[in-house]
């Protein structure tokens, strides 16, 4: 059976004040942890054993998360002490990994109803590594991850991170299943000079390099990397547009007459005023709104309006 890795431990130092307070990982989206969603996600796969790695405000995601038993799941922590890079911090789980893993990032919203078969490449093929992968139209989405590129059956001939000069549409989406042998492609990993860290698609690298099999498959519909405040309306109008819903309303709120929403998600506790309109918003919990307010495009929390 598989175990599931998720890498938490950055800082959110992108999404201003609010970072600050708030790991990524546990950015509500659509009134739910973004990080639940990748627990729910490889669950639907049979996997129960988590490994969580925190750093950054590291006991929010234990306060979030517990144990796992909320979700029928079991849940492990190990802290990151240091930041040098992905690879690193997976080195760091070799002692706890029996067998193959998947691996996510953990400020990747993402939508792959496919990702099962990730599981079927890795089994019919011996594979060290099977990376999910999109098509994806914007180069710039590209330059901010990875790019791979593949031989006609799909086999991954190479993998580039941050490309400057993209020379395929293939990106790589910070979702992978990995089998033991990553470790021994993290131990020949040198730091790099882009961003002095041990970069994990060197050590991906290493494994091509090695002969050893590794696969790519087009399995995510959409993602989004949660970096900036205005990335949370955008992810949760894909999750709105997924269940097919105008709005989502938290739990304990007040709602004025007259109001109006379109693409918006309200938290808990929320106070709206009569005569009032939302679109394309996000309101966090505990936030009172004063009647004829009419917003779009924005997050707001008790604090105001995030930029």
């Amino acid at each position: 059976m598989y175990q599931g890795v998720i890498l938490a431990a950055g800082h959110g130092a992108r999404l201003g004040p609010f970072g600050k307070q708030n790991p990524k990982p546990i950015v509500p989206i659509a009134n739910k942890p973004l990080i639940v969603y990748q627990i729910e996600a490889l669950k639907a796969l049979g996997v129960t054993d988590f490994i969580v790695v925190i750093g950054h405000l590291g006991y929010r995601i234990i306060q979030t998360l517990g144990d796992g038993s909320n979700w029928n799941v079991n849940i492990h922590y190990v802290e990151q002490e240091k930041r040098l890079g992905l690879a690193h911090a997976v080195g760091q789980l070799e002692p706890y990994i029996e067998g193959p893993f998947f691996l996510l990032l953990g400020d990747i919203f993402f939508h792959a109803p496919r990702l099962n078969l990730m599981c079927e490449v890795m089994s019919q093929n011996q594979c060290a590594c099977v990376l999910a992968t999109k098509e994806e139209d914007n180069l710039e989405n590209i330059k901010k991850n990875f790019s791979v590129y593949i031989s006609q059956d799909g086999v991954v001939t190479k993998v580039v991170e941050k490309p400057k000069y993209p020379q395929t549409n293939l990106k790589g989406c910070g979702i992978y299943l990995f089998d033991e042998r990553i470790f021994e492609g993290i131990r020949r990993t040198p730091r790099t000079a882009l961003r002095d860290e041990y970069e994990l698609t060197d050590s991906i690298q290493i494994l091509i390099d090695f002969g050893y099999p590794v696969k790519a498959l087009s399995v995510i519909e959409w993602d989004v990397n949660l970096t900036y405040i205005n990335d949370l309306i955008t992810c949760c109008s894909y999750e709105l547009a997924r269940q097919g819903k105008l709005f989502i309303k938290g739990h304990n709120c007040k709602i004025g007459n007259n109001c109006s929403f379109i693409e918006s998600v309200i938290g808990d506790n929320v106070i709206i005023g009569d005569n009032s309109s939302l679109n394309k918003c996000v309101i966090l919990n505990d936030v009172s709104i004063p009647p004829n307010t009419h917003l779009k495009n924005c997050v707001f929390s008790s604090e105001g309006i995030l930029e």
